[in-house]
């Protein structure tokens, strides 16, 4: 498990591009066989992947100092790679392409698998410290609920934005409160339609929650732009193809993409609150 500290607005004044994507940028997240894990000191969370060809099992290793991974722990799961599917606990939940899983806290034995080695599920990984335990769910955009199994319901499903203003988009919104319980963890997945490459606009700050991007669905002539910094000292890092970039709480969230593409957005923090941001005008930005 890869460890990052977390860093002051006023240093981050002084970063060259090579120490910027350092600090932030997570690159190589899906590697045949493993599971790769980056335990950032931000609001402690952790970010990673599995791309499993046969079973791989997620042990705590030395940085947790935990008997099992989610022993003080929860964690939210998206697959975006062909079918897998997870086992909690021996129970076995089949995850297909954009599927999700909320497991809880306590959950001692926890294996990912794919249906297909030569074309393997890719399991994105946030990872969050928890209070109490919520039940483990696996959550899908569509079908018919079951026994421990979540449809997101019609009003989680949420349109947004306009093609003349380039941000046309439909936020999944996975794991929140009234759809998956949770102690602190907020996940979902916006999708840009053709021709739009904004991933929000007016761009905004969250003072209680830090944030995680994975962005995909980019294709390899494509990149994304990801805006941070303090409103009027931003930054960017280029972003391609399923890396990932951690945001404080005090940066910016905003990006623009060469073409559109799809995310996954991660946050942790003081409240669970989905509005609670704080939008910088485009007058305002430097």
């Amino acid at each position: 498990m890869e460890l990052r500290t977390a860093c002051s607005p006023e240093d981050m004044k002084h970063y060259t591009t090579e120490r910027l994507r350092k600090e932030f940028l997570i690159q190589n997240l899906f590697v045949p066989g493993e599971i790769k894990l980056v335990y950032s000191h931000i609001d402690r969370i952790i970010t990673g992947a599995c791309m499993p060809q046969s079973p791989v099992r997620l042990t705590a290793g030395e940085e947790l100092r935990a008997e099992y991974f989610l022993q003080r722990r929860e964690m939210g799961v998206i697959n975006i790679g062909a079918k897998g599917s997870i086992i909690v606990d021996g129970r076995e939940y089949p995850v297909d392409h954009k599927d999700g899983m909320y497991i809880g806290m306590g959950a001692k034995d926890i294996v990912f698998k794919s249906e297909d080695a030569q074309n393997p599920a890719k399991f994105y990984i946030n990872s969050v410290p928890a209070h109490t335990s919520y039940p483990t769910v696996l959550i899908k955009l569509d079908g018919e609920p079951e026994d421990g199994v979540v449809i997101i319901k019609k009003e989680n499903k949420v349109e947004l934005g306009t093609l003349e203003e380039s941000n046309h988009r439909v936020i999944n919104k996975y794991i929140l409160p009234g759809q998956v319980e949770s102690c602190q963890l907020v996940m979902g997945m916006t999708a840009l339609m053709p021709g739009s490459v904004w991933n929000t606009m007016p761009c905004h700050t969250h003072d209680r929650r830090m944030e995680v991007y994975l962005y995909f669905d980019i294709s390899e002539d494509a990149f994304v732009m990801h805006y941070m910094g303090e409103p009027t000292e931003t930054r960017h890092i280029v972003v391609r193809n399923e890396e990932a970039v951690i945001s404080p709480s005090w940066s910016i969230h905003a990006g623009s993409g060469s073409r559109a593409y799809t995310f996954i957005w991660g946050m942790c923090g003081e409240n669970q609150a989905f509005g609670d941001m704080d939008n910088i005008d485009n007058k305002d930005l430097m």
